[in-house]
């Protein structure tokens, strides 16, 4: 085996622990990168994304969009396709899937009989593995439309030019009834564990855990429930069998009999790898997707709170044994500023936390930033957002977000009823936002903006010239930070505020490879 091809091995392996799966090109030998024996920094040149089913409803409206910023040093071919999972498994009335079991194994045979009516609903399915979107160039983002309860969970990959950076959203609007309002999910790779701190089983919400399989090999799943007094008794959370290419709705409130309001979702893939989102339906305050949170740190960042936020809800989690007083700021547009009344919030390990911080950023931009003491016990956290009053209130949720290295995408943007928020916790920063062409027309606009150390910025995003459509906007750390951003939609129906509010991590869609030489000189002697 070669210097080369050892530089490629552990390149790929690196970029599959970190993307799900991906792949690079080892650098040419010839290249100054190789002869100097400094690390080449190169385009992903392939990925895979996966969206959830994004609803039940039959009045839901689902936009999905796609893109792939322009990436120097991309290959010039390539394509960037999300398909419909080819077995759909959709959750009946009383919350079971539609083979009867709640997603945990069954008996043989009923595995057999459950086997037959995918392969059967699949083959009567015209759209099942036909592409549902599919780009045609870097820079210009595309959308496709689907209406009910209908619209599928959706698998994709994307190689050569598209692989670097490629997003993917789903936009639904659900006019009435449970859940009713905006709810918008950024599509992810697959990953083998994930942090819930939000969800609820309580009687007036509607929690699903939506778990989508990308392979030809079925995954297994361990859902675990922690609420305020520990973890809770699951009936069915163990073993459960998502089938290959297909997406698997559990609705959280069949897995245990206890009924809490915040409860902390733990999903652990024994074999295989799945994407998971939280989807939150309340009764009477709307709803939206809960993405997973940051890894467990002891530093969290929980990015662009809405500023006419009318209740905030902070829940966290330790998943060790030890008990933490987290630290709580709040990142202004003046600075850190601690929270009367708030200073610390006390975290028993093992146990969901939960502190309602009311009316937190009293009509200015802000992002929450905990610590704990010397960073020593790792913390997982989401807040639940609420805007409007009375009966006409809407929910959203912002978890911990990862921040964003190099560049991060947001999209389905409108020239109105869209806001970029961006801070800069630990150190002045310089970023560089893109606003794309429009989905239907439009010449992408660029500007430079500087963020102060500790403070967070709702800023005047660029919009497309001419724009058509909806647009895609790329933000780029040039200097100093880190950096953590999120983009909010908005409109009003009916005296409603719809809103939904996605954090925006790095896109890791450029990797280093190290040289050969320095690979290979690990492994001699």
């Amino acid at each position: 085996m070669n210097r080369t091809t050892l530089s490629l091995i552990a390149g790929a392996t690196a970029l599959a622990a970190v993307t799900g799966f991906a792949a690079v090109s080892a650098p040419d030998p010839g290249s100054a990168e190789q002869r100097t024996g400094a690390a080449a920094t190169l385009p992903v040149e392939r990925t895979g994304l996966l969206c959830p089913r994004p609803s039940t409803s039959d009045l839901a409206e689902t936009t999905y969009t796609s893109f792939a910023p322009v990436t120097e040093g991309a290959d010039g071919k390539g394509t960037a396709v999300l398909r419909a999972a080819a077995q759909q498994s959709a959750p009946d009335d009383d919350g079971t899937s539609e083979d009867g079991k709640d997603g945990e194994n069954g008996s043989a045979d009923e595995k057999d009989e459950g086997d037959e009516k995918g392969e059967k609903d699949a083959a009567k399915d015209d759209t099942a593995g036909k592409p549902v979107i599919q780009l045609q160039e870097p820079g210009k983002p595309v959308t496709a439309e689907a209406d009910g309860a209908g619209a599928p969970a959706l698998v994709g990959t994307a190689d050569g030019r598209f692989a670097s950076g490629w997003t993917a959203q789903q936009t639904t609007e659900v006019a009435a009834g449970t859940g009713r309002g905006l709810q918008g999910v950024a599509c992810s790779a697959a990953d083998t564990q994930f942090w819930f701190p939000g969800a609820s089983t309580d009687g007036s919400r509607t929690d699903y855990i939506h778990l989508t399989n990308p392979d030809d090999s079925a995954a297994v799943v361990d859902i675990e429930l922690y609420g305020k007094d520990g973890e809770l008794e699951t009936t069915v959370g163990e073993g459960i069998t998502v089938k290959p290419r297909s997406a698997e709705p559990v609705l959280l409130s069949t897995l245990t009999a206890e009924k809490q309001t915040d409860v902390t979702v733990h999903v652990v893939v024994r074999s295989g790898r799945v994407g998971a989102a939280v989807q939150a339906l309340d009764d009477e305050t709307g709803g939206d997707w809960l993405p997973a949170s940051a890894d467990p740190s002891g530093r969290l960042v929980l990015p662009g709170i809405p500023k006419d936020a009318t209740a905030v809800r902070l829940i966290a989690f330790t998943p060790g044994d030890a008990d933490v007083d987290l630290k709580v700021r709040l990142a202004s547009p003046s600075g850190l500023i601690t929270p009367a009344g708030n200073e610390t919030l006390h975290v028993k390990g093992g146990m969901t936390a939960a502190f309602d911080l009311g009316d937190l950023t009293r009509g200015e931009a802000g992002s929450l930033v905990l610590t704990a003491p010397d960073g020593s016990v790792p913390v997982v956290a989401a807040v639940r957002v609420l805007r409007g009053e009375g009966g006409k209130q809407e929910s959203a949720f912002i978890p911990a977000a990862r921040p964003v290295e190099t560049r991060a995408t947001a999209l389905d943007n409108t020239a109105e009823g869209t806001t970029l928020s961006v801070t800069a916790p630990e150190g002045d920063a310089e970023i560089k936002v893109t606003a794309s062409a429009g989905t239907k027309g439009g010449t992408p606009q660029t500007k430079t903006y500087s963020i102060k150390s500790g403070t967070t910025q709702d800023i005047e995003a660029p919009v497309p010239a001419g724009l058509k459509g909806s647009y895609a906007l790329t933000v780029e750390t040039r200097a100093g930070g880190p950096v953590y951003a999120s983009r909010t939609l908005a409109s009003t129906e009916g005296g409603v505020p719809f809103f939904t509010v996605q954090p925006l991590p790095d896109d890791r869609g450029m990797v280093a490879v190290p040289d050969a030489s320095e690979n290979l000189s690990v492994l001699q002697r």
